[in-house]
């Protein structure tokens, strides 16, 4: 099954996609064309893995100058709700970054129920289903600030969607991602450097996953070229669908 949320009369409402259509409360129906998505879930708790995939890491110091190691624990980072957008939104370049900006395609669990000290064995049990996001960043941002305030939680630098969907195995799913039709970078989850079920089973001894929390895995491989106005750019995954935003530049004050 599929799910999300689209925005209909101003208000945001949940629903289920089956087939072209969208299903609301009580069995209401739209057509999926033209409809308005929005961040299939909007959580309590926004939580990032950062580096998760070793010929990520290894791209990111042969081409940035960067000296990242390849990461010894599951560590996690946390993320911003204010810069979560669906797809058909726009990306949009402050006016004042210098760039480069960059995608990164994301694999995202999606919390179903409550959950602490969980097993590696049972883990995945806590997952309502996947999504996929777009982790944005500003790269000069990213080596000035400390904390990574602006490069990663800039508004709209989140995109996430379009659909939620369940029963798929998050270890062996392949993630395309497009840049004006062209495929950029194209990989499978397989090749986590920590998988799924321990990332969850980790965050669990320390802190409560609730229902409605996101987890995002990074990325695998390239992240260019750097994202320029006009520029679309596309996730996909066959269970999920495509998340598609269009990138636009903020005008000079």
């Amino acid at each position: 099954m599929k799910w999300g949320r689209i925005e209909l009369e101003g208000h945001a409402v949940d629903v289920r996609l089956e087939g072209g259509e969208v299903v609301g409360h009580g069995g209401r129906r739209f057509p999926l064309a033209g409809t308005k998505l929005l961040p299939p879930v909007i959580p309590g708790n926004f939580y990032a893995a950062g580096l998760n995939f070793r010929a990520h890491v290894e791209w990111a110091n042969a081409h940035s100058g960067s000296s990242y190691k390849v990461p010894a624990q599951a560590d996690i980072g946390y993320r911003s709700n204010n810069a979560l957008i669906g797809s058909g939104a726009e990306i949009v370049i402050p006016a004042d970054s210098t760039g480069p900006v960059h995608y990164e395609g994301e694999l995202v669990a999606v919390i179903g129920k409550r959950a602490r000290d969980l097993s590696e064995a049972n883990a995945l049990d806590c997952v309502a289903g996947y999504t996929l996001g777009n982790d944005v960043s500003e790269r000069a941002w990213q080596k000035s600030d400390r904390t990574l305030w602006r490069a990663k939680n800039s508004d709209t630098f989140k995109p996430m969607g379009p659909w939620i969907a369940d029963g798929l195995d998050p270890m062996n799913q392949v993630i395309d991602v497009r840049v004006n039709g062209k495929t950029v970078s194209r990989y499978n989850t397989g090749g986590m450097i920590f998988g799924v079920a321990h990332y969850l089973a980790r965050m669990s001894r320390y802190m409560t996953l609730h229902p409605g929390d996101v987890v995002w895995f990074g990325c695998d491989g390239p992240t260019v070229p750097a994202l320029q106005a006009g520029d679309l750019v596309e996730m996909e995954n066959s269970a999920i669908g495509v998340l598609a935003n269009r990138v636009v530049r903020e005008a000079p004050a």
